[in-house]
């Protein structure tokens, strides 16, 4: 039998599988994933110390030997940890999650749409590393040698206001960066998925340039706190990744294009 013919005879015995087989299989996998976050929550919340003081380097690394932070409140750090652990479980379930979900679609899909698609699992967990990264290592410290720089010492009119972050605070001030750069960062991989679809081309997104950086700036204004080093921080690579978008998808419908021919 023609290789083809057995796709198209893989895809119709998927689609004449009963409906409930196909619910019980989906119940299964979200089981499974509901079972991960769980695990993951365990295990991040187990370690959710030494998270957190991986999160705080760069206030110390700023702040140096004077550096304090405090929690105003007797369950705060406690709350902060199952924020922490509820973040990593997150970090660790969706991922896993979206490979379930793949694989129950699987099935219904020809071989060159599976193959299609494996890139974008490799691409979307590599840039939100990457994202995450350029948080903790960049942005970070940029922001925060700037609200350090306006303490103000005792030697001045006897007043004195230093900066003693709450725990809380802090954690979501993080977790709000990470994941705001974490899905900016995922432009290229939305953009090529839709010119893979066909609604966008290359030269919308030329002629759209003009209002990506407009409303790039915006988002970024809206997702970051109120100081123009994360705001900067975050448009800028956006806008290079938008460009980077560009090129991709001018690859693509090139691509297409040879395959038609």
């Amino acid at each position: 039998m023609p290789r083809s013919d057995k796709i198209h005879q893989n895809q119709n015995d998927f689609s004449k599988a009963p409906l409930i087989d196909h619910l019980i299989e989906l119940r299964s996998r979200l089981i499974r994933s509901i079972v991960i976050f769980f695990i993951g929550f365990l295990i991040s919340f187990y370690f959710s110390t030494i998270i957190y003081s991986f999160l705080v380097n760069p206030f110390f690394e700023t702040a140096g030997s004077s550096g304090e932070m405090i929690y105003t409140a007797p369950q705060e750090f406690l709350m902060t940890k199952l924020k922490i652990g509820i973040f990593g479980a997150s970090l660790i379930g969706l991922p896993y999650f979206a490979i379930e979900l793949y694989l129950f679609l699987a099935p219904g899909l020809y071989e060159n749409e599976k193959m299609a698609l494996i890139p974008y699992f490799i691409a979307t967990p590599f840039l939100f590393l990457i994202s995450t990264l350029m948080v903790h290592y960049l942005i970070m410290p940029l922001a925060l040698n700037f609200f350090i720089s306006m303490q103000i010492e005792s030697n001045f009119d006897n007043l004195s206001i230093k900066l003693l972050p709450k725990v809380s605070e802090y954690l979501k001030l993080v977790t709000s960066l990470i994941i705001a750069f974490g899905i900016c960062f995922q432009l290229p991989v939305v953009l090529t998925l839709l010119a893979k679809m066909g609604i966008v081309g290359s030269d919308n997104l030329k002629k759209g340039r003009k209002y990506a950086i407009v409303l790039t700036f915006l988002v970024a204004a809206f997702l970051t706190p109120p100081d123009l080093i994360s705001q900067i921080g975050l448009a800028i690579p956006t806008l290079l990744l938008y460009e980077l978008s560009v090129l991709l998808v001018s690859l693509i419908e090139r691509k297409n294009k040879k395959g038609i021919h």
